[in-house]
């Protein structure tokens, strides 16, 4: 991103002198104007700064020029100048979408206060802006499976590699880490993404009806089956069938899911006729089920019947640089739900969430994200004190070492890669950012072409 541009507006020569020397002492850049025909001009969606204009201009007033930038920026932040009778219409000015205003006679001090906070609400702004417009270009498999590390990455390919076929797939991880969300890209990526995919959590149907939920049941199979009921299998015709927690399923109701998943065909309870299922079959688990295989707690027979291909889905905790473009991502989702805006989150604040060991993984990220958005959570109490309150048992260096990488990642990512505007936002040498992306192993993340 590039040095902040304060845009100062003033047709008294000798204040607007003063003023731009004094914002320039103060390390801005500042461009003035004698009126404000100029400025709309200089204003884009990705301007970094500032607008600094008096109220009382010739031809066209700083309210007017207010209105015409926001009109282009809304976000663009405005600092009105104003004199003592024009305070009210400047706190009116306020509801309008000015930033903030400040009364004549002021010390320059004030102003760069103002300007500075100003100046850091445009680079979030700017740097959110950015994630989502990362989001808003992904496509397909990227929309569904988040992230640009190399697990993330990988995690694509194998999906990518496979969701043509019709082979059943096992996929492995722990609660929380996105089996279901593997599983629906699976089948949205695939032939059958205009059929059924049905998912069927093993743990939460009772032993005493699983059975008929599975393969349904002809009428007066059992006390209470008034009528034909289709079972979830049978339902799926042409789909995808999506097996949540299938250790949980009981040893007995393995064998059948097993000749099922065999003979491509069952029986509904109660009936002798078979019937024949074009379905695909993905299960998950949590467990070590080739352990639990070999302890009796799983058929083996079945275990190696759906592991003709396995994905493994890694927690939360090993791909942590994908936490600030998977957290815009849910947050996206939750203010469709709730009606919310998305708050901005600072560089620091993204990097302490980065950090987190997050046990209950995207399920809990997702978590923060509704919470940021319905307000539960402050985004300015989220800061680096965050960054250690897992139970990793990482030591200080390491926690140090793992919040600099994701302030560092993030930066990149918010400057496309750039490194100029990296290291000046970051206050470091070309030769320290250099050596800090080779040290954390950041490259893939540097566009070495714009350095």
């Amino acid at each position: 991103m590039s040095e902040a541009s304060i845009l100062l507006v003033d047709d008294d020569d000798d204040l607007r002198l003063t003023l731009a020397q004094g914002l320039e002492l103060a390390g801005f850049a500042v461009e003035a104007f004698d009126h404000p025909g100029a400025v709309p001009e200089r204003i884009s969606k990705s301007f970094h700064g500032v607008l600094v204009t008096d109220i009382r201009l010739p031809g066209m007033d700083g309210i007017a020029l207010m209105r015409t930038v926001l009109e282009i920026d809304p976000a663009l932040p405005v600092v009105l100048i104003t004199g003592h009778g024009d305070v009210s219409l400047a706190v009116e000015s306020m509801k309008a979408g000015a930033y903030d205003f400040i009364e004549k006679p002021f010390a320059t001090s004030e102003l760069e206060a103002v300007v500075t906070r100003a100046v850091e609400r445009r680079r979030l702004v700017l740097e959110n802006r950015a994630l989502r417009e990362q989001l808003s270009g992904a496509s397909g498999l990227e929309e569904q499976i988040v992230g640009r590390s190399p697990v993330a990455i990988e995690l694509r390919k194998k999906v990518a590699m496979i969701a043509g076929t019709d082979a059943d797939v096992l996929i492995l991880g722990d609660t929380g880490a996105g089996k279901e969300v593997i599983a629906r890209a699976l089948h949205e990526t695939g032939p059958r993404a205009a059929k059924h995919f049905v998912a069927i959590n093993c743990a939460a149907l009772p032993a005493e009806i699983i059975e008929s939920e599975l393969f349904g049941h002809e009428a007066g199979a059992f006390t209470g089956a008034r009528d034909k009921r289709i079972g979830k299998l049978e339902h799926a015709q042409g789909g995808t069938v999506f097996l949540d927690e299938i250790e949980s399923m009981p040893l007995d109701l393995q064998a059948k899911l097993l000749r099922v998943i065999e003979t491509r065909s069952l029986e509904r309870l109660g009936s002798n006729r078979q019937v024949t299922l074009d379905v695909r079959f993905l299960a998950a688990s949590k467990a070590d089920l080739a352990r639990l295989s070999a302890s009796g707690g799983f058929r083996e027979d079945l275990y190696y019947r759906l592991n003709v291909v396995t994905i493994e889905v890694p927690p939360l905790a090993a791909r942590r640089e994908d936490v600030p473009l998977l957290l815009h991502h849910l947050m996206r989702k939750a203010r469709a739900r709730y009606h919310r805006d998305v708050p901005e989150l600072s560089p620091a604040a993204l990097a302490a969430l980065a950090a987190r060991d997050w046990p209950g993984n995207v399920r809990e990220l997702r978590n923060m994200a509704d919470r940021l958005v319905l307000g539960v959570v402050d985004p300015a109490e989220i800061g680096a004190p965050l960054a250690g309150d897992g139970a990793g048992g990482e030591s200080l260096a390491e926690q140090v070492g793992a919040f600099e990488r994701n302030v560092i990642q993030h930066t990149l990512l918010s400057h496309g890669g750039r490194l100029k505007p990296t290291y000046e936002v970051l206050g470091v040498s070309r030769k320290t950012l250099y050596d800090k992306i080779r040290r954390h192993g950041l490259g893939k993340f540097a566009d070495g072409e714009n350095s």
